[in-house]
């Protein structure tokens, strides 16, 4: 099956979210895939969380303006300290784009 019509199925199956995961961006940290995020996103009614590129804060404003995902998580760049979480919900409560403060 293609990755559209999977989600579709996973969710007629009962699914309550999709952690949907470029295998291409994963750790390239290069930006999330916002295609297909939106794609699958616009396809289900349960939340869609992008994973896979985030490699700056800029990366998750995309993902939240271009795309229809509900969340966004990264690994690395929180790990290695290149981002501390603070400093990203900052930027991106700047950036009008709703987060949870806790």
């Amino acid at each position: 099956l293609r990755t559209v019509e999977w989600a579709k199925k996973i969710e007629s199956l009962g699914a309550g979210e999709i952690l949907l995961t470029s295998m291409q961006h994963d750790g390239t940290k290069a930006g999330f895939s916002c295609v297909i995020t939106e794609q699958v996103a616009s396809a289900v009614s349960i939340p869609v969380i992008a994973s896979g590129g985030a490699g700056k804060p800029e990366d998750f404003e995309e993902v939240f303006t271009k795309t229809r995902a509900t969340g966004a998580l990264a690994a690395s760049i929180f790990h290695f300290s290149e981002i501390p979480i603070p400093e990203l919900k900052l930027f991106l409560d700047n950036k009008n784009i709703p987060i949870r403060c806790s």
